[in-house]
C-alpha cells in the first residue's frame, strides 16, 4: 500500500504559476510511478477525474494533448524516489479544480489510467 501526501495549491491569478508536490511512502521506499489528475467543479465521481500528467518509475513523462505544454511533471532531484512535482504555468480559470496525485497508474502514449492509491487532494483556484 502506498501512502501519498500532497502539498501546494492555493488561490492564484490567471497567468501565474503553481507547483504541487506529492510525496509517497510504503515499505519499499519507491520509486513510484505517479499520475496527476484533477476533479473540476461539477465532477461528482472519482472516475470523472481528468488526467493531466504522469511520470513513470523510469522517468518517462506522459501528457494529454490538452496539457498544451503548460503542465510539467518531474521528480525532486533531492528525493527522486518518493517526491514528484506538478508545475502548472500560465494558469487559466478553467484550471480551477481539486488536484490529486495517484500512485502506480498505467501509462501509455499520452494517457495514464489511475492506480489504486490517491493523495488527499489540493485545491487550485484561479481567478481572472
Amino acid at each position: 500500500q502506498v501512502h501519498l501526501v500532497q502539498s501546494g495549491g492555493g488561490a492564484v491569478q490567471a497567468g501565474e504559476s503553481l507547483r504541487l508536490t506529492c510525496v509517497g511512502s510504503d515499505m519499499y521506499g519507491g520509486p513510484y510511478s505517479i499520475g496527476w489528475f484533477r476533479q473540476k467543479p461539477g465532477m461528482e465521481r472519482p472516475e470523472e477525474r481528468e488526467f493531466v500528467a504522469g511520470i513513470t518509475r523510469g522517468g518517462r513523462t506522459h501528457y494529454p494533448s490538452s496539457a498544451k505544454g503548460r503542465f510539467t511533471v518531474s521528480r525532486d532531484t533531492a528525493n527522486p524516489r518518493n517526491t514528484v512535482f506538478l508545475q502548472i504555468d500560465a494558469l487559466e480559470p478553467e484550471d480551477t479544480a481539486l488536484y490529486f496525485c495517484n500512485a502506480e497508474p498505467r501509462c501509455r502514449s499520452n494517457m495514464c489510467w489511475n492506480g489504486n492509491y490517491w493523495g488527499q487532494g489540493a485545491q487550485v483556484t484561479v481567478s481572472s
